[in-house]
């Protein structure tokens, strides 16, 4: 029997035995990570650069963007590097620190779609006082509320988390060091407060889920008022890739984190993390940029730019 506080590191889930198929996880990673990079980066750039996207969607978005990749790098480069290395070991601090950087984009992006569910409901339900209540100032506000609020949370999970002994022994059944692998190596007895962040947890997502839930009840009501065709295409087209990006998000978390433990299974868990860390922040881009024009026409400048400067 082990205690935390004699741990020195980790054992990861790897996701094959042989050398060629940890190749092959790396490339697949590597492409996903590079993809990841330059879809959020494009868009990031875009936004900083062309004047005509400095407002508050895009400026959430931006924020977005970048929770996106703060989140892929938390999990993808360590893994990659096992694959290629051939070991599964992470230190102590490295683990802690993918539990609090993971907690900590991961709970910041679920505020920030509730901020941008938020953002679209006065755009569309409210519009003649969107200037008034969703200025520069309230937009700052609101975003480094999300920032600031997880950042304390993230603090507070992580010293609960690690302040527990673990006495299970050090593999964790996943690819990356997460809260609910890590406390299956605890102690039985020690896990009561940590339930009780976890149960706190639950409910302050789900409230964030109600309010998304009633915002897009309200926008849809008043979309399905709007007379003409043109502007419900251009209300949908605002709103629909923001659903989508919530959707995605919170069906792969659910379903990780509520599944029944009768279907749970080291291979399922570790699929299902790959959906949920891994997939949405290599998308995201590519949701929010496929129906939006305005973004569109700015990353087509954005790389026609670019590949003038190197001709």
């Amino acid at each position: 029997m082990s205690n935390s506080s004699s741990l020195n590191e980790f054992l990861l889930l790897t996701f094959a035995d042989k050398w060629e198929l940890q190749l092959l996880h790396f490339s697949l990673f590597l492409g996903i990570y590079l993809a990841a990079l330059l879809g959020n980066g494009l868009i990031i750039t875009a936004i900083a650069c062309d004047h005509h996207l400095h407002t508050p969607m895009y400026f959430f978005l931006l924020n977005l963007s970048l929770l996106d990749l703060g989140s892929i790098s938390t999990t993808v480069p360590k893994s990659m590097a096992n694959s290629l290395w051939d070991t599964r070991a992470i230190s102590y601090l490295g683990c802690a620190a993918q539990v609090f950087f993971f907690v900590f984009f991961l709970s910041a992006e679920y505020s920030l779609l509730t901020v941008m569910a938020y953002d679209r409901f006065v755009a569309i339900c409210r519009p003649l006082h969107y200037r008034t209540l969703m200025d520069s100032r309230a937009c700052v506000k609101m975003a480094a509320a999300a920032w600031g609020t997880v950042f304390l949370y993230a603090v507070l999970h992580t010293a609960n988390t690690f302040s527990i002994p673990l006495c299970q022994g050090n593999v964790v059944d996943q690819f990356f060091c997460e809260n609910p692998q890590i406390l299956k190596l605890s102690c039985l007895d020690c896990c009561l407060r940590e339930t009780g962040l976890l149960v706190v947890s639950g409910c302050l997502a789900f409230v964030c889920f109600v309010f998304i839930v009633v915002s897009y009840v309200q926008i849809f009501s008043a979309v399905l008022r709007i007379p003409s065709e043109q502007g419900r295409h251009k209300a949908f087209s605002m709103c629909l890739p923001h659903l989508a990006v919530v959707s995605l998000c919170v069906s792969t978390a659910m379903f990780a984190y509520l599944k029944p433990p009768s279907i749970s299974s080291p291979s399922l868990d570790l699929v299902v993390a790959v959906l949920y860390s891994v997939v949405p922040p290599a998308v995201n881009p590519l949701i929010y940029s496929m129906r939006n024009k305005e973004l569109k026409e700015a990353l087509r400048k954005l790389v026609q730019l670019v590949l003038f400067q190197q001709q």
